[in-house]
């Protein structure tokens, strides 16, 4: 059986939102699977944006729905499904 994941990205983070701040926020409408919140390699500094996985489409849909434009520490997150992830040139 393949259980297929709905990635969705979340833009427009606050710099103090970490991976497990971002798992708790979306915890509350859905099961999350896995959450990150990429940092800058050099100074380990947040980049603003990650992404949170779901098992569940219904679930994620809803988190969407929800949190797309909710006020996080003063900034209004952008939340949509993630497209995939472009191959870059070497």
């Amino acid at each position: 059986m393949i259980i297929s994941l709905k990635k969705l990205y979340v833009g427009n983070l606050p710099w103090s939102v970490d991976s497990n701040k971002l798992k708790e926020l979306f915890g509350k409408y859905a099961s999350v699977t896995s959450a990150s919140v990429l940092t800058d390699r050099e100074t380990g500094r947040s980049r603003g944006f990650g992404f949170v996985e779901f098992s569940d489409d219904n679930e994620a849909n809803q988190a969407i729905q929800e949190m797309n434009g909710a006020d996080i520490e003063g900034r209004k997150l952008v939340v949509n499904e993630a497209r995939p992830r472009e191959d870059r040139r070497p």
